[in-house]
């Protein structure tokens, strides 16, 4: 079963019709014993980091989340959801996010920019995610690096450890728009809004 992470935020239905589209049936749940049942878990998200958390915790799904993760069950976090794997967010100081990753979540500088960061971008696939003949599986898989993707967020996410950083974005600043750690990966721009190669990313995630 994959399922989709409903805590009353984010783009649940479009990511549920991408799946629909590529021949997967993708389950929308906020159940906690759905989620522990769950073999792959996509987290898509659109919102506020503390009233997420708040959201999360209220459903008791928080900590299964983390549990699923640790198990090793593949996990694609989206936008909101890609943050909330850090340890913490500007967005809302005293709250903890998943921390299954650790670094913080930062609010672009005004100066010169326009913020929310809202439309396309380039994304710069790491070497490791986009070598040819790799055996290793990525949802980066047959998509051309600096490849267009649409985003919309004013936070951009600083881990620590560089080597989870699977992709990169320029905006003011060169910023990690893509994570990836064992069975967990993640990216900040939007695949449901992405057209085709979103839809490459949401299939390349359905087979790994």
């Amino acid at each position: 079963m994959i399922v989709i992470v409903d805590y009353g935020m984010g783009n649940l239905r479009s990511v549920e019709k991408a799946g629909l589209f590529l021949g997967k049936a993708l389950r929308v749940t906020s159940s906690r014993r759905v989620i522990e049942k769950a073999k792959k878990i996509i987290f898509p998200g659109v919102g506020h980091f503390g009233e997420a958390v708040k959201e999360l915790k209220a459903r008791n799904i928080f900590d299964v989340l983390i549990k699923q993760i640790k198990r090793g069950i593949p996990f694609l976090g989206i936008c909101l959801g890609m943050q909330l794997l850090l340890e913490e967010s500007e967005e809302a100081p005293s709250v903890k996010g998943l921390a299954v990753l650790r670094g913080k979540v930062k609010r672009f500088k005004k100066q010169g920019l326009i913020v929310p960061q809202m439309g396309w971008n380039n994304v710069k696939i790491k070497p490791a995610c986009r070598q040819a003949g790799t055996k290793k599986e990525n949802i980066f898989k047959g998509i051309k690096d600096e490849s267009m993707f649409y985003f919309a967020q004013s936070y951009y996410c600083e881990p620590k450890d560089k080597k989870v950083v699977a992709a990169t974005t320029y905006y003011g600043i060169e910023y990690a728009s893509s994570l990836h750690k064992d069975n967990v990966w993640a990216v900040q721009f939007h695949p449901e809004k992405s057209q085709s190669l979103g839809l490459k990313i949401f299939n390349n995630f359905l087979k790994l």
